[in-house]
């Protein structure tokens, strides 16, 4: 699903990003390694374990006692994605920037922290990601209010640069809301039953509009069950009405890790309130293999994913002047087949070499969209 207001932000964004970084970037890459800061006997961990499918920084309650000034200062990250893709069918080439962006996050005292981050070029357009302000007032409970991105699904929760394929899946792209501006709260549990609960109100506009007043609130969730390193399950719902009708959808997503593979599988069913469109499901699937290397790359890994949807609607009713509830298909029913092998260079920084082969199958290819054909894609993900 995809918000359909767009707001530019400011150049002044960027110049705020340029002068944190000349001010703090010295003393940050001198205090921290690869993927973590210390703070004091404290370790915010920015990156999780291999194989975990959230993307959100994971920021904690820090204890006053073990608070140093170090752990004030902002830590600046950023994610640069360059891609050159083949379209076989009409034989066609292209160059892009998918990302260039950057997420400034820290602490302003132990209870209360903060994350502005900001794409400068999604295929050559700006926007605004995260800017949003959370506060842990007893442990394991967290909440947050601004521009985030919603406690929705496995695909839909991960950053650029922890993608396992060039291209998000159906589940994550066209049958989800990525952000939002509204009020998340989350409890985690990490001892006996290790779970983790989000769940929120939030404009339905989109992360670019903030003005509108709204009788009507969207809504999302998610329920995280780890009860074995090897197993995790995530439950999500998320409700949506961006006009006329309500939409909503359910989410189941299975995932393990073992001996470097990687598993998972995630499956959508969205309704549509006063029957106005056939129900929509999807379903992503795919197997990651990490072979680990000596010398020049840190490892190589393989992975392939079948994924599919069928006829899709986002909801939106026709620009023609009238108000009947008359819904056309916005994305087509597709299959894909996706085979690809990633390079990924030794640390301290992030950077993959990614090869990708996408093959479409449709059931009536004059409704496919050009950049929804097959391709090869050869992609450049650098993360600092």
């Amino acid at each position: 699903m995809t918000y359909h207001h767009h707001v530019k932000q400011p150049l002044s964004a960027l110049m705020a990003i340029l002068l944190l970084s000349a001010v703090w970037s010295p003393a940050l890459f001198a205090a921290r390694d690869t993927t973590e800061i210390s703070t004091g006997g404290n370790v915010m961990s920015h990156l999780f374990r291999p194989g975990d499918p959230s993307a959100e920084p994971a920021k904690e309650r820090l204890d006053k006692r073990k608070m140093e000034p170090m752990d004030y200062v902002p830590l600046i990250q950023g994610t640069v994605r360059a891609k050159y893709e083949y379209q076989p069918i009409m034989d066609a080439h292209r160059f892009q920037v998918r990302n260039v962006r950057f997420d400034i996050s820290g602490y302003v005292c132990p209870i209360v922290a903060y994350r502005i981050e900001y794409d400068f070029c999604d295929k050559g357009d700006d926007k605004l990601t995260n800017a949003y302000i959370r506060v842990f007032p007893v442990k394991g409970l967290a909440m947050s209010l601004g521009a985030i991105k919603l406690p929705y699904g496995i695909e839909n929760g991960r950053s650029p640069h922890n993608y396992y394929f060039a291209n998000r899946a159906f589940v994550g792209k066209q049958l989800a809301a990525l952000r939002d501006v509204g009020f998340t709260v989350g409890y985690t549990l990490k001892e006996v039953f290790p779970f983790s609960i989000e769940a929120g109100i939030y404009n339905g506009s989109g992360i670019a509009v903030h003005e509108e007043w709204r009788k009507e609130f969207n809504y999302a969730g998610k329920l995280d069950i780890n009860p074995a390193r090897w197993f995790n399950a995530r439950f999500s719902f998320l409700s949506d009405k961006p006009e006329a009708i309500r939409m909503n959808y359910y989410n189941l997503g299975l995932y393990s890790d073992f001996y470097g593979v990687h598993i998972e599988a995630e499956g959508v069913y969205k309704t549509y309130s006063r029957n106005a469109f056939a129900p929509t499901y999807g379903v992503n699937a795919f197997v990651n293999y990490d072979l680990m290397l000596p010398k020049v790359f840190h490892k190589m890994s393989f992975a392939v994913r079948y994924d599919m949807m069928n006829d899709n609607s986002e909801g939106l009713l026709p620009d023609d002047g009238t108000s009947a509830l008359r819904y056309g298909i916005d994305d087509a029913m597709r299959h894909r087949v996706t085979g690809g092998i990633t390079l990924s260079f030794a640390k301290p920084f992030v950077a993959d070499l990614r090869i990708n082969y996408e093959k479409y199958f449709y059931r009536d290819w004059s409704l496919a969209d050009p950049s929804e054909q097959d391709k090869l894609v050869v992609e450049i993900v650098a993360r600092f």
